[in-house]
């Protein structure tokens, strides 16, 4: 079924009721008619075509208004768009030019100087592999939120078991945790199902924590916990690091968006990280806030809904 645009449920909404109006008015009139009765008077017929015909002028009158109407918001829309397009673009440039011209500037080096000493040319190859480490990020980070943005009728959803799937996101950063000092309490709960995309839903938990192991600070403690809300699960997770100023909480989930544009960068980060952390809740028909917590750090609270068989 086609869906309505917002000209055509005006002009509907509209037409709705002046025709109810109208039907009220002829059937129901005060001064000669106090029950509905056969139509015998002329003044009666006389009513209804005069409620026609205004009805037809008042209906081609809100058509045109509403297709003009439409095509103003389409339009705006297609502008919005464009924007947002060409914002995306110049972002996505400005962060591949730092590693590619990090790795041209190393390589070019090597190739140039063919007796550069042994030590430089491993710290200038250890150099590039970081950088083409982190142009592989961000490629695959661009690749997820492609695939929630406009493919999103092909992500395979299935019963997730998140407890085992947030516990090998864990397992597979215990030794930058490890390596920074910092703690992670996981508080939840054993067999939480979920229907939804193992990926994405995976996707969700490891961001976080890499925001986390990022921009905390060392010896910062992280809490993961989560509560049974009717048909979904609420998750609560934070951590006791700086966190930010309030400015910021607003556009934290804003693509590329970094509070601390050359600290952010220096740690390696692809500014994608929350983009993908929203779009994946949401994705799954839950929603997300973040806030400064109490002792200290950010504080996330996300809702994913359960699986339709869980009882």
């Amino acid at each position: 079924m086609k869906k309505l645009t917002e000209g055509e449920k005006m002009w509907v909404g509209v037409m709705a009721s002046f025709l109810a109006y109208a039907v009220f008015f002829i059937l129901f009139d005060d001064y000669d008619r106090k029950m509905i009765e056969p139509f015998n008077e002329v003044n009666d017929w006389h009513l209804i075509a005069f409620a026609i015909v205004v009805m037809l002028i008042l209906g081609y009158v809100l058509y045109k208004y509403a297709k003009k109407m439409d095509e103003r918001i389409k339009q705006e829309q297609e502008m919005k768009q464009t924007i947002m397009r060409r914002q995306l673009t110049q972002n996505i440039a400005h962060e591949l030019k730092t590693p590619v011209a990090s790795i041209l500037g190393y390589t070019e080096t090597l190739l140039s100087n063919p007796d550069v000493p042994s030590d430089t040319q491993r710290r200038f190859v250890e150099r590039t592999n970081v950088q083409a480490q982190r142009l592989t990020s961000l490629l695959n980070d661009l690749s997820i939120l492609n695939r929630v943005d406009y493919a999103p009728h092909v992500l395979a959803m299935h019963r997730v078991d998140v407890s085992q799937l947030v516990a090998e996101a864990i397992e597979d950063v215990t030794l930058l945790l490890d390596k920074k000092g910092m703690k992670l309490n996981n508080c939840l709960p054993e067999n939480i199902i979920l229907n939804g995309n193992e990926s994405l839903i995976y996707s969700i938990f490891s961001n976080l924590i890499d925001n986390s192991i990022s921009y905390a600070g060392e010896g910062s403690v992280i809490e993961l916990m989560a509560s049974d809300d009717g048909d979904c699960w609420r998750f609560t997770y934070r951590d006791n690091g700086v966190g930010v100023d309030e400015e910021h909480l607003s556009r934290l989930f804003e693509r590329f968006y970094r509070v601390d544009k050359g600290r952010s960068r220096s740690m390696g980060g692809t500014g994608l990280g929350l983009a993908i952390v929203k779009n994946a809740v949401l994705q799954h028909g839950g929603t997300i806030s973040v806030k400064n917590a109490a002792q200290g750090g950010l504080e996330f609270q996300f809702t994913l809904k359960k699986f339709s068989g869980e009882r």
